[in-house]
């Protein structure tokens, strides 16, 4: 049986904290830092392959890329050069991975100021898992 604390981690972000919560360290985090867009990363609830990752709220520079984030959440997750991954913008949208976390900020912010974003692995050319062998094609 997992302890109290372990299952309330492994419930979404929103679930764990209030709107009005989560709404005024938000507003903490934007007055202190008024160059950083607070992003909250998670991974896919029916995800198998990628692990978790040690954190879950990302303070983010707003010029910095989607491809420079992908790249720390890679790092992050310790993949290997063969291990795909994707980011979905509120659980639904991929966004260009050239526009800037301050474009996917003024787009795709939440009502409570954060920028949700999952991971998810993805099956490349009929591959089940990362790091099998693929049947050849014929």
């Amino acid at each position: 049986m997992q302890t109290p604390q372990k299952t309330q981690s492994l419930r979404p972000f929103k679930q764990r904290k209030s709107l009005a919560t989560r709404q005024e360290e938000v507003a903490g985090i934007r007055a202190k830092f008024p160059n950083k867009i607070p992003v909250i990363v998670e991974r896919y609830p029916r995800e198998k392959f990628l692990p978790p990752l040690d954190k879950t709220k990302f303070l983010v520079p707003q010029e910095l890329t989607m491809t420079q984030f992908l790249s720390i959440i890679r790092s992050r997750l310790v993949l290997g050069a063969s291990e795909a991954f994707y980011l979905l913008v509120n659980n639904k949208s991929l966004v260009s991975m050239s526009v800037t976390m301050a474009e996917v900020y003024r787009d795709y912010q939440d009502e409570d100021g954060f920028v949700y974003v999952t991971y998810a692995s993805q099956e490349m050319f009929g591959c089940l898992a990362p790091g099998r062998p693929c049947r050849p094609l014929q």
